[in-house]
């Protein structure tokens, strides 16, 4: 049995929505705290200049053990 710690971070993967995500933390017994969202940037060439294109996100939930 794996022991649980005070705080734990939960991506929402790319097949699951926030309310999924939620669930699943509820399930380990952990209520959300805070959400962060970080942007997922890609490199690509533009007119022979290398440019940082944002592409996405991910939403990171820290979760409290009940």
């Amino acid at each position: 049995m794996t022991k649980k710690t005070k705080k734990r971070k939960y991506e929402v993967s790319e097949n699951e929505t926030i309310t999924d995500c939620l669930e699943r933390m509820k399930k380990d017994g952990y209520i959300p705290v805070r959400r962060v969202e970080e942007p997922i940037f890609k490199e690509e060439i533009i007119n022979g200049k290398k440019e940082i294109i944002p592409c996405g996100k991910k939403t990171i939930f820290e979760g409290k053990l009940t």
